[in-house]
């Protein structure tokens, strides 16, 4: 499905500014109809699946307590 770069976006959460320079750079292919860029939007799954990943362990690091360390010894 090829969206504007508005509703891309509006998707991604990005400034319309660096999807426009993304664009520009190459790093997002895109479609020009003679009117306005397109954007494939099936090329983001792959971030979003990496982006929940990281998500998720974040979430596990959060959550880990921290080992106490072998090397403290109580002298008093």
């Amino acid at each position: 499905m090829y969206k504007t770069i508005e509703e891309t976006a509006i998707e991604l959460g990005m400034p319309e500014e660096q999807i426009v320079r993304l664009v520009y750079e190459g790093r997002i292919r895109s479609v020009f109809d003679g009117n306005m860029i397109l954007i494939n939007s099936g090329q983001f799954s792959t971030y979003f699946n990496q982006l929940e990943r990281i998500k998720e362990e974040i979430e596990i690091w959060r959550s880990t307590p921290i080992p106490e360390d072998i090397d403290i010894k109580d002298e008093d």
